[in-house]
């Protein structure tokens, strides 16, 4: 039944002129967040857990690395979550409404997120990282080695906002009221 919602779902798109692109999941997050919170994502543990079709030689040298960038989708959301209109993050009128490409959640289009958790360790197919700020059950479309080279280059400015609406964002789970 949800390989007919999938296709439905890509059906209506190409009807509307949208093309898609499917894409493979390699890894499953086990541990970590789980409740879809907005909040207080620091010092939380989780795995990456590769899937048993990749052989380990896959992450050989990747814990040479102290950051890993990690492509993953909000799979808890659905296509009636997308929001193709300017609106205040979290629904805050105090914060500008903002085009459905500034937020960073689950009403955008593709429902992809990147993240770049620390990686602790290597154990066979588990990558153990810190700082992975998606939930439990969370599917892996990519992942890669940080290199500083493909960091922003220059001044990285934003409005004033985020600052207010993300200052509990990386805050300690366990300070979480």
């Amino acid at each position: 039944m949800r390989w007919l919602r999938g296709l439905l779902r890509t059906l209506e798109g190409l009807l509307k002129g949208h093309r898609t692109l499917e894409v493979p999941i390699i890894a499953t997050v086990v541990g970590g967040h789980t409740g879809r919170l907005d909040d207080y994502k620091g010092g939380v543990v989780s795995i990456i857990r590769l899937s048993s079709d990749f052989p380990p030689e896959t992450l050989q040298g990747i814990d040479e690395f102290s950051h890993l960038q990690v492509i993953w989708h909000f799979h808890e959301g659905s296509a009636t979550d997308v929001a193709l209109h300017a609106r205040s993050p979290r629904d805050n009128p105090a914060w500008p409404a903002t085009g459905t490409f500034v937020h960073h959640n689950h009403r955008r289009p593709a429902r992809i997120a990147t993240s770049y958790p620390r990686l602790l360790r290597v154990d066979g197919l588990d990558l153990h990282v810190e700082g992975l700020d998606a939930d439990d059950g969370t599917p892996i479309i990519d992942l890669v080695a940080v290199f500083t080279q493909f960091l922003p280059r220059g001044l990285v400015t934003q409005p004033t906002w985020p600052d207010e609406m993300l200052k509990d964002y990386w805050t300690d789970s366990k300070e979480r009221p």
